[in-house]
């Protein structure tokens, strides 16, 4: 089930940045660099945030409630919507959740005329799910030694 982050709830933030904390250190590991900005986060730059978080939740059945298995931010201005993170806890990897909160992304955006996202050029899980869903490469940045950072983007109706 996918809803909406609210930023107010304090339970919500604290899953929240557990679950970003988790995701991001396998980026980090991955593309061999620590000072990932998510990484960097508390509870109250989260919770003033200006992105808009949806979740994608599972069912625990052992705990028998619910967990925040992944989840992704964007922001907005004008028609272009870029997305800020996108994370999904390593236990849930390979399962669609990344799928199915990009096509979220995309489709209650009907706005849109454009998206953006970026990621570590050595995260090439994050390069081929962009690129799966139509997202195409448009720039490159060295942010530390032997670390790229690629932008993507996708015109809305274009693949």
């Amino acid at each position: 089930m996918m809803r909406q982050i609210p930023l107010d709830d304090v339970q919500a933030v604290l899953e929240l940045l557990a679950l970003q904390t988790t995701a991001y250190l396998v980026e980090a590991e991955l593309i061999g660099y620590k000072d990932i900005p998510p990484l960097r986060d508390s509870p109250l730059t989260l919770r003033c945030s200006k992105e808009t978080f949806t979740g994608y939740y599972v069912n625990d059945r052992e705990e028998e409630r619910e967990e925040l298995a992944g989840a992704i931010a964007w922001e907005e201005k004008g028609t272009e919507l870029t997305i800020t993170r996108m994370m999904v806890h390593p236990r849930h990897f390979r399962q669609g959740i990344a799928s199915a909160l990009i096509r979220h992304a995309l489709t209650t955006n009907p706005q849109a005329g454009r998206f953006v996202v970026s990621t570590g050029e050595a995260n090439l899980p994050a390069v081929r799910l962009y690129e799966k869903f139509g997202f195409h490469r448009t720039g490159k940045r060295t942010i530390a030694p032997s670390i790229a950072l690629v932008t993507f983007e996708k015109i809305q109706g274009i693949q």
